[in-house]
């Protein structure tokens, strides 16, 4: 028994000694070297990206086209007396005809398309804007992700080690007649639970891996190497939220596009009024005559008459309005969600720094005192050396929810700044998120998974962060 005590606390020295989560005081997630890298060769690389691109350009070349004036027509012709032979130059009305056309719109109406396909312009600008907005949270969210899955594979590593020490402790006692043997089944069934754990986590780390390296356009197998735990990530400043919600309207792209869509209808309704008002057309032309007859000429002016205007031009008009009322309706609703997401996601974030900041300054440290006392205990045989087990294994699934726990905030904070109108909380994104780490002592918190660019998403682990508080 004289090895016991001393394999008791080489057990609690194991796990005590790795570094506890601290106030953070290095840089913050935005400011991390490493994601820097990852947002700048994403934004440099994404496809989706360069097809915005190419769409504002399209849409700029339309202006022009709107503005100019319809092709003019030339007219070929020829006027002959009879059908047996060609009478030009013998007969005074066979001629040949060379005629031009040009029509003119009327007055504003081009200016009218023009402001029209200007607004075509603006409205792919604010989806490269969306594109941009994506592109830089999905990189983020999938480094979180990738700094939660090693950080959970560093839990594990020191839950490995604290079982390889209790198997050893338990076949001491054992074999010393002072414990069960399912004491030692026991450690023994939870090392081989350990590394299924550990299987599904490393391939969750080369999935996260593969989504960064299709973001930034590199090989899916290629390392990432990160330098960071979550725990070194100060939580996100929480925003006043009257300047947020400020913020979010000036800048969102789903309401800029929106507001886009009622300025157009505005304008296709003084188009249409326009249409009421016919278009004109200058054509002149010049008829030579052979054999002494001396040239003609001809000139005139034509336009098209709106007499069926009130089935066309004042319909027109009526059907822009009422899409201006809807535009204008739907841009109304998008501020209202955008406001609501707003709320939401401070209110959510401001629990989770609450939250994280008990993780650091008490809930943690009194974890790691329990695990101090119950070894002290133990070591005087006032507690089973069960109990040693469980508060060990409390303490690690403690810190495996703090990690979670800094994951979702800053999930919240790339919603935010990702200006997205999808409500807080998603799927796992696997790893510790399907079950309890074995032996952990603590049901886990689930992350979430990255989003694709283009869409108006974010997800978080909200939810189930909020469930261990």
């Amino acid at each position: 028994m004289g090895r016991l005590p001393f394999l008791i606390l080489l057990a609690a020295t194991s796990v005590r000694a790795a570094d506890l989560p601290r106030v953070p005081t290095g840089p913050t997630l935005l400011e991390d070297p490493v994601l820097r890298g990852l947002v700048k060769e994403a934004v440099e690389k994404r496809p989706e990206l360069a097809q915005a691109r190419a769409q504002i350009v399209a849409e700029q070349e339309r202006v022009p086209q709107s503005r100019a004036l319809p092709d003019p027509t030339l007219s070929l012709g020829i006027q002959n007396d009879g059908f047996s032979s060609i009478q030009i130059g013998k007969m005074e009305t066979s001629w040949i005809s060379i005629m031009a056309s040009q029509t003119f719109p009327w007055a504003g109406k081009r200016g009218l398309r023009s402001e029209l396909a200007g607004l075509g312009t603006r409205e792919a600008e604010a989806d490269l804007r969306r594109v941009l907005l994506s592109v830089a949270a999905e990189v983020e969210r999938a480094y979180v992700d990738l700094l939660l899955v090693r950080d959970q594979l560093g839990l594990l590593a020191r839950l490995e080690s604290l079982w390889k020490q209790s198997e050893a402790l338990a076949r001491i006692r054992y074999e010393a007649g002072e414990a069960a043997q399912s004491d030692l089944m026991r450690a023994q069934l939870q090392r081989n639970r350990l590394r299924q754990q550990r299987s599904a986590l490393e391939g969750e780390e080369h999935r996260r891996i593969a989504v960064l390296n299709r973001l930034r356009g590199h090989l899916l197998t290629e390392p990432i190497a990160t330098t960071r735990s979550l725990a070194d990530l100060p939580d996100p400043a929480l925003p006043d939220p009257e300047q947020a919600m400020k913020t979010a309207e000036a800048e969102s792209p789903e309401l800029k596009k929106a507001l886009l869509a009622g300025e157009q209808a505005g304008w296709r309704v003084e188009l249409a009024n326009k249409e009421r008002w016919p278009d004109v057309t200058v054509s002149a032309g010049v008829m030579p005559r052979w054999g002494g007859f001396e040239t003609m000429w001809l000139a005139g002016v034509a336009f098209n008459l709106p007499i069926w205007g009130s089935q066309k031009q004042s319909r027109a008009v009526a059907e822009n309005r009422a899409r201006g009322e809807a535009a204008r309706n739907g841009a109304e609703a998008i501020r209202q969600l955008l406001r609501q997401r707003i709320h939401e996601r401070l209110a959510a974030l401001g629990a989770l720094v609450e939250a994280n900041h008990l993780y650091r300054s008490g809930l943690l440290v009194q974890s790691d005192a329990t695990v101090s006392s119950t070894l002290a205990q133990y070591q005087v045989g006032r507690v089973t050396f069960a109990s040693v087990l469980e508060a060990l294994a409390g303490y690690l699934g403690d810190v495996n929810g703090f990690f979670d726990s800094v994951a979702a905030a800053q999930r919240i904070a790339i919603a935010e700044r990702e200006l997205s109108l999808d409500a807080p909380g998603g799927p796992a994104a696997g790893g510790m998120g399907g079950s309890a780490m074995p032996g952990a002592g603590a049901t886990p918190v689930s992350s979430s998974s990255s989003r694709s660019p283009g869409q108006a998403q974010s997800t978080d682990s909200t939810g189930a962060s909020m469930s261990r508080m």
